[in-house]
């Protein structure tokens, strides 16, 4: 007989609630919009994509004007990559045509959630031509056998 402890009605409510509130936070970040700038940092935020292969997670992102030596990349947890590079020159909001906001921009920064478990310890990263390019290998749950 197994020793295991059975769970009541309202813990299994409770934990499906608070998976539910994760979800929808995480749904939130992702397509509520929101300003891909900050002034007070001086920062923008550059262009990226997700790729999700069988053996590997590939993230690519648009880093222009952007000092080769002057990039960063951290991971911040088991699920979050940073990304933050200095640029070569400032850009202005009037080179973008928006003559209703005034600021510059001298960074790129930008927070990327990993969406399948990887390896953090792992990670290549390849940059060329303004394209930062960085691979993750991924964790892959291994099977038990059963006697």
């Amino acid at each position: 007989m197994s020793s295991k402890k059975r769970r009541s009605i309202f813990e299994i409510i409770d934990e499906y609630f608070e998976n539910l509130s994760e979800w929808a936070e995480r749904f939130r970040e992702e397509l509520i919009e929101k300003p891909t700038w900050n002034n007070r940092t001086c920062t923008i935020e550059p262009l990226r994509n997700i790729m999700v292969t069988p053996t590997e997670v590939i993230i690519t992102v648009d880093l222009p004007y952007a000092e080769e030596n002057e990039i960063r990349v951290e991971p911040i947890g088991s699920d979050l990559i940073e990304i933050s590079a200095k640029m070569k020159r400032k850009i202005r909001f009037d080179e973008f045509g928006m003559t209703q906001y005034e600021g510059e921009f001298k960074t790129l920064q930008c927070q990327t959630r990993i969406p399948v478990p990887v390896y953090t310890d792992k990670i290549e990263a390849n940059f060329k031509k303004g394209i930062l390019e960085i691979h993750l290998p991924r964790k892959h749950r291994e099977e038990i056998p059963i006697e």
